[in-house]
């Protein structure tokens, strides 16, 4: 029988893209094993997720990041975070490990912080024998900042799961005007006090979803009282899956200015909806955006307005939004799953 582990450390932190990706993956992972396999998820109990039917479940706690208990032979640990410090008992047990991003490379960050955090993941990529990146941007990142030695490096885009609830009506906030949507942490990487200035000249509102940062949230105010347009702007926090769904469907258009990601699940759900996707061209996004979306290179408002007015005529004009659907269906989780589990059984003995 072969036994994996999934360390799911970063579902602690729920609303968030890894979040998403551990529950996800997981879950297409479990319904394709073979009666031959059996995956444990190693979880924190107090915030045990549910991945169905058949799951087993290994208990979490924080001084296993000194000393892990659990020292059986498993075939494969799968670590999902790239500086996950819980890592096998068992020396003969294969440690394979996602790397998201290496985004403190393009944070405000001090050198010193950079080399620290560098060093952190290097430590993680010694300790495994195969790497996973979700982009081929990530991937570059890691080739070019990080020593991987002999272990083999390969891209698995995350898919998508966008939970519908055909006849909701019921959000936390019902925009009485056509509106543009955010949805992520609110915290300065994200960018979302550029989008203010995208509500000059027209009557749209601006919603925004997700954990708020107040020192942020501070920043997107001050954009929106610049621009005169506070009472369109509005940052709801944390949303449940039927009031994202609602948004993403009744939305004018989706808006994602990130400077930083190693993936970017949000816009691709938009695009599920067939919405035109407005994204910055920094990072991973352009990768994953194609040419199903629309690009802000610079962040001079100006420019940002430019783009957005030409994005959304060129949107009313073609009606491109099968093409965009499209785009998104090529993300799929249980293609995700099939490859990652590809990797598992090259380590199974």
């Amino acid at each position: 029988m072969a036994h994996y582990v999934f360390d799911c450390e970063r579902m602690k932190y729920p609303n968030t893209g890894l979040h998403t990706y551990c529950l996800e993956l997981g879950k297409a992972m479990l319904q394709q094993l073979m009666p031959s396999e059996e995956m444990s998820f190693f979880v924190n109990f107090k915030q045990k997720p549910d991945f169905g039917p058949g799951a087993k479940y290994l208990e979490q706690k924080l001084y296993q990041k000194y000393f892990m208990p659990y020292r059986d032979h498993y075939d494969v640990w799968h670590s999902t975070y790239q500086t996950s410090r819980y890592k096998p008992g068992n020396s003969k047990t294969n440690r394979i490990l996602t790397i998201h991003d290496l985004n403190f490379l393009y944070e405000a960050k001090t050198d010193a912080k950079r080399k620290k955090l560098l060093k952190q993941v290097q430590d993680t990529v010694n300790s495994s024998r195969y790497v996973i990146a979700i982009s081929a941007f990530a991937k570059n990142d890691v080739e070019q900042h990080l020593d991987l030695g002999n272990t083999p490096i390969k891209v698995i885009h995350n898919g998508i799961n966008v939970a519908e609830f055909p006849g909701y009506d019921a959000p936390p906030y019902k925009p009485a005007k056509p509106f543009i949507f955010a949805i992520g942490t609110v915290i300065p990487k994200k960018n979302f006090h550029v989008l203010p200035c995208l509500l000059q000249h027209n009557d749209y509102e601006l919603v925004i979803a997700g954990s708020i940062r107040e020192s942020y949230l501070s920043e997107i105010m001050r954009e929106a009282a610049f621009y005169g347009v506070t009472d369109r702007v509005k940052v709801i926090g944390p949303v449940k899956d039927e009031d994202k769904y609602w948004y993403l469907k009744n939305c004018t258009a989706f808006a994602f200015p990130s400077l930083a990601e190693g993936f970017g699940i949000p816009p691709i759900e938009a695009m599920h909806f067939g919405k035109p996707v407005f994204l910055s061209d920094k990072t991973s996004l352009p990768e994953i955006g194609g040419d199903a979306a629309y690009y802000f290179r610079t962040f001079e408002p100006a420019d940002m307005q430019r783009v957005f007015a030409a994005g959304m005529h060129h949107y009313q004009e073609t009606m491109p939004v099968e093409r965009i659907k499209a785009h998104a269906n090529q993300f799929c989780w249980k293609n995700a799953a099939s490859q990652y589990l590809e990797i598992y059984r090259t380590f199974v003995r």
